[in-house]
């Protein structure tokens, strides 16, 4: 038991035994919520316990505050202070530092790992661009964020399964097919109409030019309609090992790859629709069948199967969803685009309407990425014309510093993303400065090793060396990273981690900078590498959430 829980603990028991006394009425009491001060003479830990409990027994704050005061005895607590109407700040003994210190070097690895998630099972969909062209940066925020959150829910003790969503099946894949024809018979030398609704990326090109690489002109002897069910084909193959193998290179993978197509080919949607009708949560109006998303707060129904027949976008949706659904989780989270908002809405109408309850499902909004490079916005790519696609942004800041931007922000906000600063080598750069403490750390290491000094030689029984106020703050920023991996999964905000671990990284240069460890004594200096150790540790730790490098080495 840590120690914020053994304070839970000990004000709960306090509470109950005012109760039992008559000092106050008994009654459900409430949560112990403990914050940490924003100044350290407010002590260790403050909680507003007292004023949440006062409704209930009908007691001043105040008077609650001091009953249980009173009645805490903890060998641990130095002294309580009731502070305002009845907040309560608690100062405890620096030697639940070095135990918590000691804890976090026996768990290693495992620091920061819970179970507070109960192994819950929760599917996370992200990215789920359509496979006609390259990621462009809006993709990347999303596979930044997606990717964090997949690891972040993990380490929290969720049963997490990723998945991409491939839209191989509509419009969007014919014209692809169509393009690729097109450019294909271009390079002929054939006579050509480009599709109205092609695509005119440099990928398309060079998917046509691949084919006659291979296969020469022998296509023309095809009909037009085998010539596009094969190209079709080849381009999708072509399209989502490109996806894959930016997203790898991005530290992005994915548990299951979905094929829209397999829902029109098992008979999915169909079936869907009938357990609709039967449930009588779609009607028949003018030849199509509508899906009745008012009844759950949409501002119009919607069509599933359009009067001729053909279903619609939200059809393939509602059936991919129900699937999800059967496959166990008891979470949905989709990480859509800023463009999908207004589509929230008909999907939990479709996941009530199935019987399900349409809280299971859990919509992040990933808010636009704005480029800047010298002050100025960058509103194309120089080598395509078009949008900034992920893989020029990882060969011109590196996959580490493009993840960090991305995730550095809470995803529902506006990101402006300083090209200039991605690629400094400062301590302006947030994930060179992380990286720099790592670095920093292994040196020591190194050092201590030519000095015939090991890791192993570290004796917890003498952290209480750990004296200073910069040693003893950087103790206390580590005990927090345990309950910050609890708190980021539930606010499903990978962003605090990167802000946590950018503020542990800061601590510990002020540490190295204020504290020597070499050419000390030599209890002192161990204990100092035990610190170091944790910190070492701790940032890996974060880093490996965020999906970015921890380099022994810069």
């Amino acid at each position: 038991m840590d120690i914020k829980d053994l304070l839970q603990t000990a004000i709960y028991q306090a509470a109950h035994k005012a109760i039992a006394d008559g000092v106050f009425a008994d009654h459900e009491l409430p949560q112990v919520i403990l914050e940490v001060p924003p100044k350290k003479e407010f002590g260790d830990f403050a909680t507003n316990f007292a004023m949440q409990a006062a409704r209930g027994a009908k007691t001043n704050p105040r008077v609650i505050a001091e009953a249980i005061v009173e009645r805490m005895n903890e060998t641990w607590m130095e002294k309580a202070v009731i502070a305002g109407p009845g907040f309560i700040n608690f100062y405890l003994k620096t030697d639940w530092l070095y135990t918590m210190l000691a804890d976090v070097l026996t768990q290693g690895e495992n620091y920061g790992n819970s179970q507070a998630g109960g192994k819950e099972k929760i599917q996370v969909e992200f990215v789920s661009a359509n496979p006609t062209g390259p990621l462009h940066v809006g993709h990347g925020r999303g596979a930044a964020v997606g990717s964090a959150l997949v690891n972040l829910l993990k380490a929290a003790g969720y049963d997490v399964a990723s998945e991409y969503y491939i839209n191989d099946a509509g419009n969007q894949i014919d014209n692809l097919a169509a393009s690729v024809h097109a450019r294909y018979l271009e390079l002929l030398n054939q006579e050509i109409d480009f599709p109205e609704n092609g695509y005119h990326g440099e990928d398309i090109i060079d998917t046509a030019k691949g084919i006659i690489d291979r296969e020469g002109d022998a296509y023309l002897a095809f009909s037009v309609e085998e010539r596009l069910t094969k190209f079709k084909e080849i381009a999708l193959q072509e399209k989502l090992a490109a996806l894959k193998a930016d997203l790898a290179s991005f530290n992005v993978y994915f548990d299951v790859w979905f094929s829209e197509c397999t829902l029109h080919q098992n008979g999915a949607l169909e079936k869907t629709c009938q357990v609709l009708k039967d449930n009588g949560s779609i009607y028949e109006h003018d030849g199509a069948l509508w899906l009745k998303s008012t009844a759950y707060g949409d501002d119009k129904d919607r069509v599933v199967i359009r009067d001729n027949k053909i279903p619609t976008y939200l059809a393939a949706d509602i059936a991919y969803h129900r699937n999800k659904l059967e496959r166990g989780f008891k979470k949905l989270i989709n990480i859509w685009g800023a463009d999908h908002h207004g589509y929230i809405c008909r999907v939990k109408a479709a996941i009530g309407s199935l019987g399900y309850s349409p809280e299971q499902l859990e919509v992040l909004i990933v808010q636009m990425v704005s480029l800047y490079r010298s002050g100025q916005l960058v509103k194309m790519s120089k080598r395509t014309g078009q949008s900034v696609t992920l893989t020029e942004l990882i060969e011109e800041v590196g996959t580490d510093a493009a993840r960090f931007f991305f995730i550095m922000r809470s995803l529902d906000s506006q990101l402006d993303f300083d090209l200039d600063l991605a690629k400094s080598t400062s301590n302006e750069n947030p994930v060179y400065y992380i990286q720099y403490a790592y670095a920093r750390i292994a040196s020591i290491f190194r050092q201590a090793t030519e000095d015939g000094i090991t890791l192993s030689e570290i004796d917890h029984s003498k952290l209480n060396l750990l004296t200073t106020e910069c040693e003893i703050d950087l103790i206390k920023k580590l005990g927090e990273y345990k309950e910050e991996i609890i708190d980021a999964a539930k606010e499903r905000a990978p962003h605090r981690i990167a802000r946590y671990v950018h503020d542990l990284a800061g601590q510990f240069h002020t540490f190295y900078n204020q504290c020597r460890i070499k050419g000390v004594d030599r209890d002192l200096q161990l204990a100092r590498m035990g610190l170091a150790l944790a910190v070492q540790t701790t940032i890996r730790h974060a880093l490996n959430i965020l999906g970015i490098s921890a380099p022994e080495k810069m």
